[in-house]
């Protein structure tokens, strides 16, 4: 059986194990995006990690889902993430970061602007702002001409994170975000080509990818995918017919890897391994709900043909979570208190484990 601690080669880079550390928001960069020596001694921790992702940064101004959250569209922005990138590769670590656009899911108190989408459909629920969760807005329908400088955003900050010293980029298509939007049947809502059908639906996820892999390269891009997610009130009404079209039109581009959450029954996730020929990145089980992935979850999708599995909240207390897993040791709990609030508290004050004489 495949070993969760057996080396993996992906693109140019040899990861030594398969564990990779998820994105994972944690609303600590400056107020203008920029990142801090804080998050280099953060990721810095975990670059045991096969791959790290990076929390989700915002490829552009509108694309800023919540206060806190770092970017990559300033020259500022990619000098302030050059120190973060070095100190995960003085330890001997990879990283990728994850390119998110908000979309819908952002507050004009955050971004100064109203925000965009497929359609004026507001998201379900309340959204971070620079004086706490308020009512998720309804966002300004992007005009037709105007869809296709948003799919370029992803790859203009693509080029901006090699810049800053990623070593590849992941788009992040899930999670209600704003490829999410377009994928879905009640967010978009358009009658152009990219809404409707669901040739029409993948056209903006397509477009964004496509960019992005001419920008840097095929072998340094990924895409982390949802699959029948219902986050920020999103839904798909043809899941398995949708992402099989997704993936058949990606296929042939090479990518790094496509990340899929478990957010679909398991029948149809399955279904979508044997549909992508490439690498998959399996996150296998339901990002924020009540169960944290452990090596059992990993081992059962490794058996299922995933070839590396995402672990989310387990690095967050866990800086050493891959060493724990391989010698058995205890799994610190995570303080939900501290995700986002800011400050070292929960971000550098977990420890490794401490071994005793």
């Amino acid at each position: 059986m495949t070993s969760l601690f057996g080396n993996y080669q992906l693109g140019d880079l040899t990861l030594p194990n398969r564990m990779v550390m998820a994105p994972m928001t944690r609303a600590r960069a400056t107020a203008d995006g920029l990142a801090t020596p804080s998050m280099a001694t953060y990721y810095a921790r975990r670059a045991t990690a096969g791959l790290i992702v990076s929390e989700g940064v915002q490829p552009t101004p509108v694309g800023q889902a919540a206060p806190g959250t770092p970017g990559l569209h300033t020259d500022e922005q990619v000098t302030a993430w050059r120190p973060v990138t070095a100190a995960v590769h003085t330890n001997g670590g990879r990283i990728f970061a994850q390119l998110m656009h908000g979309g819908r899911v952002s507050h004009p108190d955050t971004i100064g602007m109203t925000p965009v989408g497929p359609s004026a459909v507001p998201a379900v629920g309340e959204v971070f702002t620079p004086t706490g969760l308020q009512a998720a807005p309804t966002p300004r329908a992007l005009e037709l001409a105007e869809v296709p400088e948003h799919a370029l955003s992803y790859a203009r900050s693509a080029r901006r994170a090699l810049d800053a010293g990623f070593d590849g980029v992941e788009l992040h298509g899930a999670n209600g975000y704003l490829i999410s939007q377009f994928l879905s049947s009640n967010a978009n809502l358009r009658t152009d080509r990219y809404g409707g059908p669901v040739a029409n639906r993948i056209r903006f996820a397509v477009e964004a990818v496509s960019a992005t892999v001419e920008a840097v390269g095929a072998h340094r891009t990924g895409i982390r995918l949802s699959p029948a997610g219902t986050f920020w009130g999103v839904e798909e009404a043809d899941v398995p017919e949708l992402y099989t079209a997704l993936l058949k039109e990606l296929a042939p581009l090479g990518l790094a890897y496509v990340h899929i959450e478990a957010t679909a029954d398991e029948e149809i996730l399955v279904g979508l391994r044997r549909t992508w020929p490439g690498t998959l990145l399996m996150n296998p089980v339901l990002p924020m709900g009540a169960k944290q992935t452990g090596r059992e979850d990993a081992d059962h999708w490794l058996g299922l043909g995933a070839d590396l599995i995402s672990f989310g909240r387990g690095f967050l207390a866990n800086p050493d979570l891959v060493e724990r897993l391989r010698a058995g040791l205890p799994i610190a709990p995570v303080d939900p208190a501290t995700y986002y609030q800011g400050g070292d508290a929960g971000y550098l004050t977990y420890p490794a484990y401490q071994h005793t004489v």
